[in-house]
């Protein structure tokens, strides 16, 4: 059993966390509200320090889960950093989505400080995250690999590493590109079921059986059918992927015609103030414009 801190405490953070204390894992945890802070350590126990440098302090493994590039150097850099506090050979394990840029200067970074960084962010939603059944998606090197994939398991159904440093966040942007389609072309399919006069549950419980099956159509069609969104993965946090996907798009040399498509698709749901909505929403486009 290994000394962990775990900063960032939002709808992923908090049931990771709790995942590990309960496998006996010895954690601190962090959070920017200390109120949700207090909230976990009064149902989990394990303990919690007002900054990341206090609760990364002696830690083995630090693991991050918070917003976008700028809360993750926030927690990693600065006095107030975890960096600052954790012992030589400590690794830290990123489970944000962000850039590969800001994965690859805090790799090099922590090296220059005789730590290890692990960018392994992390896909199923709020759901896999409370059920210990996530798909992490890793980059870094393979020994600090090694060491944190059996932490990571606590909470995932497969846990692999890609490649070098940033390989992990490039997977992740994969993951996104596909969802982002996937998405748009279950909602045409709804809607047209819709105006065609088909009964939708009809029609799913039939196609999600043969090659048009997907996650998404499982986990969402019934509740994109009943106009409820109010759950999963929001559309502010999609266009903060999809952006980064489309930026690193544009120093590759990839083309993301669908992908650029649907973004603009989730800034028309955001205009109608759907920007907490999941991102099953899209439907919603569909359905205003008549």
């Amino acid at each position: 059993m290994a000394k962990v801190a775990f900063l960032g405490l939002g709808v992923m953070g908090y049931p990771m966390a709790g995942h590990l204390q309960a496998a006996g894992h010895q954690v601190t945890v962090y959070n920017r509200t200390t109120a949700k802070a207090e909230a976990w350590v009064a149902q989990h126990g394990g303990a919690m320090r007002k900054t990341p440098a206090e609760a990364a302090q002696g830690a083995d493994f630090v693991m991050a889960c918070v917003g976008n590039d700028d809360d993750l150097r926030g927690v990693c850099t600065g006095t107030e950093g975890a960096f600052a506090a954790m012992k030589s050979g400590a690794i830290f394990v990123d489970h944000t989505t962000v850039s590969a840029k800001v994965t690859r200067a805090l790799c090099e970074a922590g090296k220059a400080l005789g730590l290890a960084f692990v960018d392994a962010p992390i896909s199923g939603g709020q759901a896999g995250a409370e059920n210990g059944a996530l798909s992490i998606m890793c980059g870094g090197d393979e020994g600090a690999y090694a060491q944190a994939e059996p932490v990571m398991q606590v909470y995932s159904k497969i846990c692999r590493r890609i490649g070098d440093s940033g390989a992990g966040q490039m997977t992740k942007m994969c993951n996104q590109i596909a969802i982002a389609g996937l998405v748009q072309g279950l909602s045409e399919a709804l809607h047209f079921a819709e105006k065609a006069g088909l009964d939708g549950r009809a029609v799913v419980e039939v196609i999600s059986q043969g090659a048009a099956g997907s996650w998404q159509m499982s986990n969402r069609y019934e509740t994109m059918l009943d106009d409820h969104f109010e759950h999963g993965f929001a559309v502010d946090w999609m266009r903060k992927d999809l952006g980064i996907c489309l930026d690193t798009a544009d120093d590759t040399g990839a083309s993301l015609p669908v992908t650029a498509l649907v973004d603009q698709f989730y800034k028309d749901v955001q205009k109608l103030g759907g920007g907490r909505w999941d991102t099953s929403s899209l439907i919603k486009r569909l359905r205003a414009m008549g």
